[in-house]
Order: structure tokens, then sequence, then C-alpha cells
């Protein structure tokens, strides 16, 4: 295996359109890739006890989620014959509407990247230790569970 350096994937608040495009944009002159797969993940106005959530606060253990985002970046790589991967997520407030976990996949192929794309996910709703904070018009909140 070629070990990759742990990047660091957070970000501040919400994942910006202007990231995700530029980001997109960046690949343009990567010929030898016929195939991209990207996931977001957006903040829900999900109702919970008939309260409206206007808000997810993101919080993690840092050197372990970084730990654990880099080994699954890892055996993606061991996995799928993918050209490429980024992975984003927000820590911090994140709107609801907003987006808070962008995933971008590059392969030859497009089945590649799409079954590359759906292993990231569920490894990182699974494995990764990042908590959310579901906070409401009244500052009450509730925490989140993955699913």
């Amino acid at each position: 295996m070629n070990e990759r350096k742990i990047k660091n994937i957070f970000i501040e608040g919400a994942i910006t359109p202007n990231f995700i495009a530029e980001s997109i944009a960046k690949h343009q002159n990567k010929t030898d890739i016929g195939a991209h797969q990207i996931f977001l993940g957006q903040v829900r106005a999900d109702i919970i006890d008939n309260k409206e959530v206007e808000l997810i606060e993101y919080s993690c253990y840092t050197d372990m989620a970084l730990n654990t985002f880099h080994n699954i970046r890892e055996s993606c790589f061991e996995k799928f014959d993918i050209s490429c991967m980024h992975i984003y997520h927000s820590i911090g407030k994140v709107k609801k509407g907003e987006i808070c976990l962008f995933i971008f996949v590059s392969s030859k192929h497009r089945k590649v990247a799409f079954e590359a794309c759906s292993f990231l996910v569920e490894e990182i709703k699974t494995k990764v230790p990042i908590f959310g904070k579901e906070v409401f018009k009244n500052e009450d909140f509730k925490w989140k569970v993955n699913n």
C-alpha cells in the first residue's frame, strides 16, 4: 500500500457551492478520468418532538476522526481502481439546507466511481467519530443519531 499523508478534511461551517464547483473544475485537465461521482450530505429541517431543526453543530475527537478518515480512504484506494478521491466534512455549525459532507471520487469508469462513493459514505457514517448536535430555534438541542 502506498501510504498517503493524513489530510485535514474538516471545513469550519458549511461547505459552500463555490468550494464544490472549484473542486470539480480542478479535474478538467485530468484526461485519464472518465467518471466522477459526488455525494453531498445536507442538513435537513427534521421535526423532532414538534420542533424543527435549525442547524447541526458538528464536533469530533479530531485526531481519532482524521485517523479513521485516513484508514477509510486508504482501504477505498486498495479496494477500488479509482484515480482520486476527496472527502470534506463540516465542523462547527451548519444551518438547515447547507452542505456538511462532500465526497468526490474519480475513476476511469462510472461503475467503479459509483461503488467507491457508496462505500465511502457507508464507512464514514458507521465508523468516523463525528457528533452532531441538532439545535432548534429556542437553542434546545438533541444529539443526532447517524442513520
